[in-house]
């Protein structure tokens, strides 16, 4: 099942059929530990409505965003080449193979877009890139009950200067988009899930690439575990798992644009590159 937030309210998408919830509460309606099951019962009893997809929103309220990185062996061998001038290549293979992962904050829901929106470059860098990454949503108990798309804009020379520059590289207004739907499954998601990625400038394409979710070195509730450890979350939280798919050194982002997130049962996050005036 997918849930989609809408200028409508919460909109549920079930065997090609859309329903309106009674309940208009983003926050309310995803925290719960059995969401499959409740959704279940709740389409039971509504009558299915016509919808064409449109004015939908980014599937979040009053959550925050974190992201993992370095969890894929594409990462890896990205974030060690463009910090290797900087002598912070060692941090990034050691932190591949340590117990902990690598964790940091993305995004509050005011700086994070959704589908159809523009994300942004910074003006202060040279070298941007998306960076596909599948999205865990947890409750507030920290259990995994859906997936999204996400999308989390980097701007890798200012990264590789200095690995004390993480958060001026991946934390800015409209950084992340996540969407176009929160995916709700009766079970985990299929490892064989594919990530895509297609950027497009001129309606050419420029780039693609797509990796399986199997390929991730770190479990989802090993991430979601130490995402947990000491932090409450009274909304429930989303955690980007980190890219597989990485452009070419050569490539950059530029105003204009577009990047297509395809993710297999979630859909395609759909975003427009802008430099904020």
């Amino acid at each position: 099942m997918k849930i989609y937030k809408t200028k409508q309210g919460i909109i549920v998408e079930s065997a090609d059929k859309f329903y309106l919830s009674t309940e208009s509460n983003w926050d309310v309606y995803v925290n719960r530990d059995d969401l499959y099951e409740q959704i279940s019962k709740e389409i039971a009893t509504l009558t299915s409505i016509e919808w064409t997809k449109n004015d939908i929103l980014a599937p979040i309220s009053q959550q925050e965003i974190w992201a993992s990185g370095v969890t894929y062996m594409p990462s890896r061998e990205a974030r060690i080449e463009e910090s290797k001038d900087a002598g912070g290549g060692d941090f990034y293979a050691r932190v591949y193979d340590a117990e902990r992962p690598e964790i940091f904050f993305k995004s509050s829901a005011s700086r994070c877009v959704g589908t159809n929106d523009f994300v942004r470059i910074r003006k202060d860098s040279a070298w941007n890139i998306p960076e596909p990454e599948l999205t865990l949503f947890a409750t507030s108990s920290g259990k995994i009950v859906g997936y999204t798309a996400g999308n989390d804009m980097s701007s890798r020379d200012i990264e590789g200067e200095n690995p004390l520059y993480l958060p001026q590289a991946k934390s800015y207004d409209k950084a992340a988009a996540i969407g176009p739907c929160l995916y709700v499954t009766e079970g985990e998601i299929s490892p064989e899930t594919l990530i895509s990625l297609e950027i497009l400038r001129d309606n050419v394409s420029q780039f693609q690439g797509s990796i399986a979710i199997n390929r991730m070195k770190r479990k989802h509730d090993e991430l979601i575990s130490f995402l947990f450890r000491e932090m409450s979350f009274p909304h429930g939280a989303y955690l980007m798992t980190g890219t597989g798919v990485v452009p070419p050194n050569e490539f950059t982002l530029a105003v204009g644009d577009v990047i297509n997130i395809t993710i297999e049962g979630i859909g395609t996050l759909t975003n427009t590159v802008e430099q904020k005036a």
